[in-house]
């Protein structure tokens, strides 16, 4: 067979035909492989004059806005002592309430969070390789350390999730007892499933506190429809219940409530001469006033009771008292 016959193979027709046949495999080669990468490719690694983009996500929260968030928080603790023991204000907190409600819900947008911290804390006590920044553990332990000395100044008007609450609270309707004392024990519930998605076994921990908070969507103006109809539920809930979320959900409050137990000094209505008269029990809208007497672990701090209380309203106004008002 010559060179330049009919019935000759010329060497381009023999590389077209060896490169059809050696493409299914060749693709069938890159159909299953899988090359691990553990970083994100850098410019040098993708060549041909590529440059990283300079911000690839939302840059740290500098170290001394941190630091105010803790000394807000402090302070809020502070004033709220004040407010609550000493000058015994409803109307100053309230204002607390609206302020804290603005700075650690919306603008903060709910990241300066106890409640969630309970996970984090967690898992920082389980893993090793798990580690918190100061801040976190300072956020977690500062309403802790003022429950021991003062009760539930937190929940009070420090708190955002439960200042939304308060703030919406219009016709409080008086939940029996019993059912009060069953749904208490929901918050139990929530707090020890919290900490078996952290702790449990051969699964990634999963932060369900922060998952399904219930009022950040409002802080932030977005998240899951279900979640923000769950947030949604619980407010038109808290019109007729008082804070129904803190009372009976919050697993923070849980821990709150059982250190507020042995607290150095807490909420009374009347320290110096208890008048017996009820108005107090009747305007505490969470079941925290039993025998004419404020129970610390129940009691939020709101100062309702004072501004119900006919002595109260003597000694504050200096003479006859006036009429009681929501």
């Amino acid at each position: 067979m010559t060179k330049n016959g009919t019935g000759s193979f010329s060497l381009p027709f023999l590389v077209v035909v060896l490169a059809v046949a050696a493409s299914p495999a060749r693709a069938q080669q890159q159909l299953h492989y899988e090359r691990p990468v553990e970083a994100a490719p850098q410019a040098e690694d993708i060549g041909a004059g590529y440059v990283v983009p300079v911000v690839q996500h939302y840059p740290a929260r500098t170290q001394w806005r941190e630091v105010t968030d803790v000394a807000v928080l402090a302070a809020a603790l502070a004033v709220g002592t004040w407010l609550a023991l000493r000058r015994r204000s409803r109307t100053g907190l309230v204002l607390l309430a609206i302020g804290c409600l603005a700075y650690f819900g919306f603008y903060r947008q709910g990241c300066v969070c106890p409640i969630g911290a309970i996970q984090n804390v967690t898992a920082a006590l389980v893993y090793p390789q798990y580690a918190i920044p100061y801040v976190v553990v300072a956020i977690f332990l500062l309403p802790l350390v003022c429950a021991v000395l003062f009760g539930r100044i937190f929940c009070g008007g420090v708190c955002p999730l439960g200042a939304i609450q308060e703030l919406v609270l219009l016709k409080p309707l008086r939940v029996p007892v019993r059912l009060d004392k069953t749904l208490g024990w929901l918050k139990w519930v929530y707090l020890g499933l919290a900490v078996w998605f952290v702790v449990r076994p051969a699964a990634k921990p999963d932060f369900i506190i922060c998952r399904y908070d219930p009022f950040v969507g409002f802080f932030r103006f977005t998240g899951p429809l279900n979640i923000l109809l769950l947030g949604a539920g619980l407010l038109v809930l808290a019109v007729f219940i008082g804070r129904p979320y803190c009372r009976f959900l919050c697993p923070y409050g849980g821990l709150l409530s059982l250190l507020s137990r042995i607290s150095w000094r807490g909420v009374t209505v009347t320290p110096d001469k208890e008048l017996d008269c009820g108005l107090c029990a009747e305007a505490c809208p969470y079941g925290a006033i039993e025998n004419l007497r404020a129970t610390r672990p129940a009691c939020l701090a709101c100062a309702r009771c004072f501004r119900h209380c006919p002595r109260h309203r003597v000694q504050t106004t200096g003479g006859q008292a006036p009429p009681a008002t929501p």
